[in-house]
């Protein structure tokens, strides 16, 4: 005899699924408390996300991307390697690697993951990479527990198995599938919808509110009345027209005036409730309210280290996980390269370098490569100020010269 409450919580794990169907559904996309359904290609039409999904997805696209291999002295491109070429030129014959991961970050962002198919050949090596749409596929187990990917093509379903599959998850409650950002901030971005349209609707109507037309007798037939008043002063094109009213009747607007909604405001703010969805810095999607000379910088590098960097860091421990062989996990790792995201302006920048090389840790060359410069003959010397001492030789010549003199 099974018990119902006891079978469900001894049950072998729950398979995670990526869907949009069934009893969850209102859970994930679909809709809101502004009445407005939210899903990844209506949100998209919403200024502010879509903004704040460019920004990221072109930045983190336009960053290089290498495969590295590990020496004593640290590290040094693998130009050799077979990903090397797939993840920094071309990971298909059909796109570049900006827009491969242009779209492998786009559908993170709208979906919560991420999906590429490996394609290998007989000895294993990986020959190209293609993404695929995340709506179409379903993460779920084998009786004995072993992950696959079923996805949906036009012509039926396609099992892949976990080494053909990339699969980059987004912040999610079990490991193994990422939620979506849209969905979890449905209601937000439903708002945002919504005041668009207010105003829309608004400006279509001539920027006047709605009202009521007021007659003091008895209306035999007021669908028609409706219709003429409508036909000659309804929309943009009727604005401003002088009204006729007839038989006594009068016009009372009903509609709340868009000052009083506080139409702007809330706009902005759905704006603002966006970018913190995305961890964008609203002066980034050209809301510069809050930005000055002195802070705008300091944003800028704060974007790269709390925005950019976690994302970085889901992308090449994917990567290194998916794509590597458990020979090469230890030898090679996949990385990007963020240096240029954090220069700062050209003042501070040089004044860094002057640093670097008094003090011997940077040399002309290492300067001038830093700043996408050619190389010059003799600029690789280290060098220091001589009147710089290891500790243990203060006082030393002191104590020579006091020798000297007692002599």
């Amino acid at each position: 005899m099974k018990i119902p409450f006891l079978s469900g919580l001894l049950k072998p794990r729950a398979s995670p699924k990526n869907r949009l169907y069934g009893s969850t559904y209102s859970f994930f996309f679909g809709g809101t408390a502004s009445g407005k359904t939210v899903n990844e290609r209506t949100a998209m039409q919403t200024t502010a996300v879509y903004a704040c999904v460019r920004i990221l997805a072109e930045t983190i696209a336009s960053l290089p991307l290498n495969i590295y291999r590990s020496t004593d002295n640290g590290k040094e491109k693998a130009t050799d390697h077979q990903l090397y070429y797939l993840l920094h030129d071309e990971p298909n014959p059909e796109m570049t690697s900006f827009v491969f991961r242009e779209t492998l970050m786009s559908h993170l962002l709208l979906w919560g993951n991420a999906y590429a198919q490996i394609i290998r050949d007989g000895r294993g090596r990986i020959l190209a990479l293609y993404p695929l749409l995340p709506d179409r596929m379903t993460v779920d187990r084998t009786t004995d527990g072993q992950l696959y990917f079923e996805y949906r093509k036009n012509t039926g379903y396609v099992i892949l198995r976990p080494e053909d599959i990339l699969h980059i998850p987004g912040l999610g409650f079990d490991g193994l599938v990422g939620y979506s950002p849209i969905a979890m901030a449905k209601n937000a971005i439903g708002m945002a919808i919504a005041t668009e349209e207010y105003g829309g609707k608004f400006f279509a109507n001539g920027a006047s509110p709605g009202g009521v037309l007021e007659h003091p007798g008895v209306v035999k037939d007021p669908a028609r009345i409706r219709e003429s008043w409508n036909a000659v002063y309804q929309g943009s094109g009727n604005a401003h027209r002088v009204a006729v009213l007839e038989e006594g009747m009068k016009f009372q607007p009903i509609g709340i005036p868009p000052e009083q909604a506080q139409f702007l405001e809330t706009r902005k703010f759905q704006t603002e409730e966006i970018c913190r969805i995305f961890r964008v810095p609203p002066h980034l999607v050209a809301n510069l309210d809050k930005a000055t000379f002195s802070n705008i910088e300091h944003q800028s590098i704060s974007f790269v280290v709390h925005t950019i960097r976690p994302w970085l860091v889901r992308l090449e421990q994917g990567m290194n996980k998916a794509l590597l062989s458990q020979s090469e996990k230890g030898q090679y790792f996949v990385g990007f390269v963020v240096d240029g995201l954090l220069r700062g302006d050209y003042a501070s920048r040089m004044q860094g370098y002057a640093i670097g090389i008094q003090n011997g840790f940077l040399s002309p060359n290492d300067v001038r490569t830093l700043e996408n410069m050619n190389t010059i003959e003799h600029g690789d010397i280290y060098a220091m100020n001589g009147n710089m001492l290891k500790l243990e030789d203060v006082g030393a010549y002191a104590n020579t010269k006091r020798k000297e003199v007692g002599k």
